[in-house]
């Protein structure tokens, strides 16, 4: 699976269950590890881990799992590492006080709108 389709499941996966203010934010040349971040919100810990799940499932079924998951017990701030691209699936507060957007700022940031690239 090239890393377009793979962001596109992770955004869509993470919409099907209503995840608030959905962003990929494009790593590439700002952080070696990885090339690309997805950033999603969610109002409570159940519902992170039902985005999480979502996620997982849906990649899972295409023949794509994880390289490393945390936080899932917590449900504060889950991560899913796909290797060229890592979930964020935050509680709304958390993300908020993190701010990965404002971190990495160098990243370009897109906003996912639900439709199809």
């Amino acid at each position: 699976m090239d890393t377009n389709e793979l962001l596109e499941r992770i955004c869509k996966a993470a919409d099907d269950k209503k995840a608030r203010d959905i962003v990929t934010m494009n790593m590439q040349g700002v952080m070696a590890s990885t090339d690309y971040f997805v950033i999603c919100s969610a109002q409570t810990a159940t519902q992170v881990r039902a985005i999480a799940d979502s996620i997982e499932d849906e990649l899972h079924e295409a023949g794509v799992d994880f390289t490393h998951k945390e936080g899932y017990n917590e449900g504060e701030w889950v991560l899913l590492d796909y290797g060229d691209v890592v979930a964020h699936v935050f509680r709304q507060a958390n993300r908020e006080y993190y701010a990965l957007e404002e971190l990495w700022s160098a990243a370009a940031l897109t906003h996912f709108d639900g439709r199809p690239a």
